[in-house]
């Protein structure tokens, strides 16, 4: 197997991604959520799976997620969702103000309502990443920094036309993010993905300052085991354009300011910018091409990259090695774009 990138693994979306895995707040679609709670069900023995194959360590933690109000507009749209999961019967706490400050002390006093969802959680993406290439090396796969001009059909599989040469494979798996719809796929559309920038700020504490994933109005913060806190995240519709600006660090900064005091001592300890790969209907493409045969694709994760990454594999392994589909493929076909 060669895995084919000139960027490097992991250095697209995923470079500025927080690790969140919380379907029951990103998803904000009935199909994204189907999509987000199988796979966060897949979550404990993908990462069992990659630091057996890898034997590196992957920080993975299911602490669960904090989502607070600060207004009492906020609370009160709070507490429609807190309704919704009662009726869904998801595992869940509604707290108030004093509650929260007893589960994390230290959150800005103006919080007024908080709630917990015990089952969410995050993955350390940049010890993800690590684990995965390594893991993918020790099982003979080779990765390629060439440049892929083309896929195409030929005689007995698919053309891969790259900066050193042409290729032929029985199978292609199309996974290039947010540059997926700028590779030429023959007389095939190539799939409708745009780019969308996320900023990342990334503070140090000397200790951890939460013990949960917290969510609110202006953003998130994912404290590390190492002190290390993650805020995020800008959206911005600006191309093919990764640069970290002002403006999003000043987004960033407010929203790490306004949820917890103690972040105007922190240190700063960088920030980065990843192009999110978002479709028309914010839904993935997963799948066989309906008209070109050996051509999968795996590609417009948009916002949930990280947390779809376990449905995603088994989707296209089930699908390569068994001809088998999953009851999620439906909602994900790629043929819903002429591909």
């Amino acid at each position: 197997m060669r895995l084919i990138d000139p960027r490097g693994a992991g250095q697209g979306a995923s470079r500025a991604s927080a690790g969140m895995l919380a379907p029951r707040i990103e998803g904000h679609s009935v199909a994204l959520l189907q999509l987000g709670l199988a796979s966060l069900d897949l979550y404990d023995n993908f990462v069992a799976r990659v630091v057996a194959d890898s034997q590196r360590r992957v920080e993975y933690r299911r602490t669960g997620t904090l989502q607070v109000a600060l207004t009492d507009d906020e609370a009160r749209r709070l507490e429609e969702q807190h309704h919704a999961l009662t009726r869904a019967a998801v595992a869940h706490s509604w707290l108030d103000a004093a509650a929260v400050r007893r589960l994390e002390p230290s959150l800005t006093d103006a919080v007024v309502a908080g709630l917990l969802i015990p089952g969410h959680g995050y993955v350390g993406v940049a010890t993800l990443i690590s684990a995965l290439s390594d893991a993918a090396g020790r099982l003979g796969a080779s990765l390629s920094s060439t440049e892929v001009r083309e896929v195409s059909s030929a005689s007995g599989g698919v053309r891969i036309d790259t900066s050193d040469g042409a290729l032929t494979s029985d199978v292609v798996v199309l996974a290039a993010g947010s540059w997926s719809g700028g590779i030429p796929m023959g007389s095939t559309p190539s799939p409708p993905v745009r780019p969308v920038r996320g900023q990342l700020l990334q503070l140090r504490f000397e200790r951890p300052p939460l013990s949960h994933v917290v969510w609110g109005g202006l953003g998130y913060l994912v404290p590390w085991e190492d002190g290390r806190l993650l805020v995020g995240a800008t959206v911005e519709d600006v191309g093919f354009d990764e640069g970290v600006t002002i403006d999003g660090l000043q987004q960033l900064l407010a929203c790490a300011q306004t949820l917890l005091p103690a972040a105007e001592s922190a240190r700063c300890d960088g920030a980065r910018a990843g192009l999110r790969p978002a479709t028309p209907d914010e839904l993935p493409i997963i799948g066989a091409s309906s008209t070109m045969p050996g051509v999968y694709y795996a590609t417009g994760h948009y916002r949930n990259g990280v947390l779809l990454a376990p449905l995603t594999a088994v989707m296209i392994a089930e699908l390569v090695l068994d001809g088998r589909e999953r009851a999620e493929s439906v909602l994900v076909q790629p043929a819903r774009f002429g591909l």
